[in-house]
């Protein structure tokens, strides 16, 4: 019997690493030993990536869908970071940019 879909959200690479290591690796075959050792390698941030995304979003109004992916990558420069905003959001002057960046980096 299918499932239902009750909530969709995006979630970043730390948060689906502490997901899976939470259902530990008896919840999964191979799928689950390759997404795991995906994530693994390419979580920037942990769990905390979630305070991140929520005070990119409310801070700079970055929709979350964008700011999951900018705390996936985090970018180190402002070139980096108009990659990610291009075409999304309003147009950020270089100063709002440094200032993303200067929350970036706390969490590094």
């Amino acid at each position: 019997m299918p499932r239902k879909i009750l909530e969709e959200k995006p979630l970043t690479i730390g948060e689906v690493k502490k997901l899976l290591e939470d259902l530990g690796p008896e919840a999964g075959g191979d799928f689950f030993a390759r997404t795991y050792d995906y994530v693994a390698k390419f979580a920037k941030v942990g769990p905390e990536g979630r305070e991140l995304v929520d005070k990119l979003v409310a801070e700079f109004g970055i929709p979350e869908e964008v700011a999951v992916q900018i705390v996936n990558c985090m970018p180190e420069s402002v070139e980096e970071l108009r990659v990610f905003l291009s075409g999304k959001v309003p147009f950020f002057s270089s100063e709002k940019l440094k200032k993303i960046l200067d929350l970036l980096d706390q969490y590094r």
